[in-house]
């Protein structure tokens, strides 16, 4: 029986928990605050308590794939255990991978992030898509076809992201971007091509005049917490959009561990906030 598709189970998801993702962001001063070893055994104990703590709490979790795989192919293999016990919990997972080329490389990495039988297969992962849209057309069919979903860049909340996401103006990369996603998600009730949008991008929104509203898809929001937005500031940046934005907090959360009930208990009051 087919896979329902990302876009759906999402919805699901954030009704039954809350709209909050929680990212896995295993730097090494993360690490050491918690007494753990920069290693993979410590990015595994400090995985499995993560992962623990916010089942049934977040919709998703967003394991950063750079700080596992900075530890060579023992830490993408606990990237791969994390991501296989979160589907085993029925926690979804978005792989921030940040993958952009073309032709066949991007096909291989569609492959790698999306389909069936990969070890590395997570629910969504995040894409760039700076080499053009279109050129990500391998990662769209192959989410497509096995009930899985994308999150593009598209407005994103670092300064040197102006330099190419607001060029245009009023017809700025940025919304060229936000408009093929549009376009993607069109006739379907929950689109799987969704937006990583910063949390803290302020009025770029409505200076660029991007219409977030029209996408139909689910929006990525990093910046949660720690980076300095709150759910009073997300309500205003995205406006009638916003019960799409599944928000992202990661150090604000990860603050509280290493135990998995005081973990737990900043998830519960990060979520309640975003509902």
């Amino acid at each position: 029986m087919p896979r329902e598709s990302f876009g759906d189970r999402l919805a699901d998801a954030v009704a039954a928990t809350s709209p909050l993702c929680v990212g896995l962001d295993p730097h090494p001063t993360l690490l050491s605050a918690w007494g753990l070893s920069d290693t993979p055994a410590g990015l595994r104990t400090f995985s499995d308590s993560v992962l623990e703590a916010v089942t049934g709490v977040a919709a998703a979790i967003k394991p950063q794939v750079a700080l596992y795989e900075r530890h060579g192919s023992a830490g993408l293999a606990v990237l791969e255990e994390v991501l296989a016990r979160a589907a085993e919990r029925g926690m979804l997972t978005i792989a921030d991978a940040k993958r952009g080329d073309i032709g066949s490389t991007m096909a291989g990495y569609a492959d790698a992030w999306l389909r069936d039988g990969s070890s590395l297969a997570a629910d969504a992962v995040t894409l760039c898509p700076y080499l053009g849209f279109e050129s990500l057309r391998p990662a769209f069919e192959v989410a497509a076809e096995f009930g899985r979903g994308v999150f593009v860049l598209a407005l994103t909340s670092n300064p040197e992201g102006a330099s190419i996401q607001h060029v245009g103006g009023f017809d700025s990369v940025a919304k060229r971007i936000v408009q093929a996603a549009a376009a993607e998600n069109a006739g379907q009730r929950n689109g799987s091509v969704g937006l990583v949008v910063g949390a803290t991008v302020g009025q770029a929104l409505t200076e660029l005049d991007i219409d977030l509203a029209s996408l139909n898809g689910p929006i990525l929001a990093p910046g949660l917490g720690a980076q300095g937005a709150n759910p009073a500031d997300m309500r205003a940046t995205f406006g009638t959009a916003y019960p799409k934005v599944l928000g992202t907090s990661s150090r604000g959360i990860l603050a509280a561990g290493p135990g998995v009930d005081t973990l737990r208990e900043a998830a519960e009051a990060v979520g309640r906030s975003l509902r």
